[in-house]
């Protein structure tokens, strides 16, 4: 009788473990990696911005910028949204003698696939106050956020001189 109580309870734990297991959902599959992909996008926008930058096409420019995008120039305050952004672009680029240019050197993309950065050097050249010629060159920052459309867009840029500020003492 008792060896019968024991099949009869050994029996009944395997079922219950059995269906436990059965209604168990496996793991949802992980995510595609798509770092390689979305690194060659964020690359091909960067080229493309700094195209639309040099040939001072302010709309296309404005493009690669999300809504809520934040530029951190040097010596300067934040610039934020779209609309303090093409106030600053369009001064930046109708001002006599301007000009820009930068690349990459970095570009890396979060393993989730929606964030990516990107590091690179800049030159500028345009005229100070009294008309003279001036050039800048730098490094940069900038945050990509994926959106919705899969499209890729700037949400904050960051740059910053590899010159004295003006007036700056030298040590």
């Amino acid at each position: 009788m008792r060896r019968l109580y024991l099949m009869a309870i050994l029996v009944s734990s395997l079922v219950i473990i059995g269906f436990a297991l059965a209604c168990q959902q496996p793991p949802p599959p992980s995510p595609p990696d798509t770092r390689a992909a979305d690194e060659r996008a964020i690359r091909e926008a960067e080229a493309a911005w700094s195209k639309a930058t040099t040939a001072k096409d302010l709309e296309r420019t404005l493009s690669f910028l999300a809504d809520d995008c934040s530029a951190l120039p040097s010596n300067a305050p934040i610039v934020t949204g779209k609309e303090a952004l093409r106030a600053y672009w369009s001064q930046a680029s109708t001002a006599p003698g301007s000009s820009v240019s930068w690349r990459a050197t970095s570009v890396q993309v979060a393993r989730s696939g929606d964030l990516g950065y990107v590091v690179g050097a800049y030159e500028s050249a345009g005229k100070d106050a009294k008309g003279r010629p001036v050039t800048d060159r730098g490094k940069y920052v900038e945050v990509w956020k994926k959106q919705p459309d899969g499209s890729w867009k700037v949400v904050v840029d960051i740059y910053n001189s590899d010159l004295p500020a003006p007036g700056a003492a030298k040590h």
